[in-house]
C-alpha cells in the first residue's frame, strides 16, 4: 500500500469521522457559481471532472453523497443522474426541511451528516451538520462557519477537497487510494 501524501488537522478529522451523508449545494460549490444562459434561455452549467470522480468515491467509499438546491435545471440533472447520486432536492430556498427529508429516508441523523455550501441559504443546513465546509470564494459569513474552507474555488476542485477530507476520515481515502496505484 502506498503512503497518501494527502494530510488534514486531526481535529478536522475527528468532526468529519462519522460522516455518513455529505450535502452539497450546486450554484457556487458544483459550479463556479455563474449562471450561463444559451440563446434559447437554456441554462448552461459547467462542472469540475475532480469534483465528479470525488463524489464517484464517496459511494464507494459508502458515504452518500445528497443535493440540496434552490435552482433546478436539465444540465444539473444530467450531471447527478451521470454521478449516480439519487438524492436530490431541487428549486428550495428551505435547504434545512428539504436535507432532513433526505436524513429520514436514510434512516440518519445530523450527527452523520456533513454540509458543502457558499451563500446564506445554506447556512442552516451546514450548522445542523456535524461538519461544514465551504469553497474559498463562499460568503465571508460561510467561511467563518465552516469547519473547513477549501483552498479551490466552488466548480474548481473545491468538492473534490471535501471528499477528500471525508474519505481521510472515515479511514477508506488510502484503500481507495491503492486500487489506483497498485502494481
Amino acid at each position: 500500500m502506498n503512503n497518501p501524501v494527502l494530510q488534514f488537522p486531526p481535529e478536522l478529522l475527528l468532526a468529519a469521522q462519522d460522516v455518513r451523508v455529505a450535502f452539497f449545494d450546486v450554484d457556487g460549490v458544483l459550479t463556479d457559481g455563474g449562471l450561463y444562459f444559451s440563446e434559447a434561455g437554456e441554462t448552461l452549467k459547467r462542472f469540475h471532472t475532480l469534483d465528479g470522480h470525488g463524489i464517484k468515491l464517496l459511494q464507494q467509499a459508502g458515504i452518500v453523497p445528497a443535493v440540496v438546491t434552490g435552482r433546478d435545471s436539465a444540465a444539473l440533472r444530467l450531471r447527478l443522474h451521470a454521478l449516480g447520486v439519487e438524492h436530490a432536492v431541487y428549486g428550495t430556498e428551505d435547504k434545512r426541511p428539504a436535507a432532513e427529508q433526505i436524513l429520514a429516508t436514510l434512516g440518519l441523523g445530523w450527527a452523520q451528516a456533513a454540509a458543502m455550501g457558499d451563500d446564506w441559504p445554506d447556512l442552516p443546513m451546514m450548522r445542523h451538520s456535524a461538519f461544514a465546509c465551504a469553497p474559498a470564494n463562499a460568503h465571508v459569513e460561510v467561511r467563518a462557519m465552516a469547519h473547513h474552507v477549501t483552498q479551490a474555488r466552488g466548480g474548481d476542485g473545491a468538492v473534490r477537497e471535501f471528499c477528500d477530507l471525508l474519505l481521510v476520515a472515515s479511514g477508506r481515502y488510502a484503500r481507495l487510494l491503492d486500487h489506483y496505484t497498485a502494481p
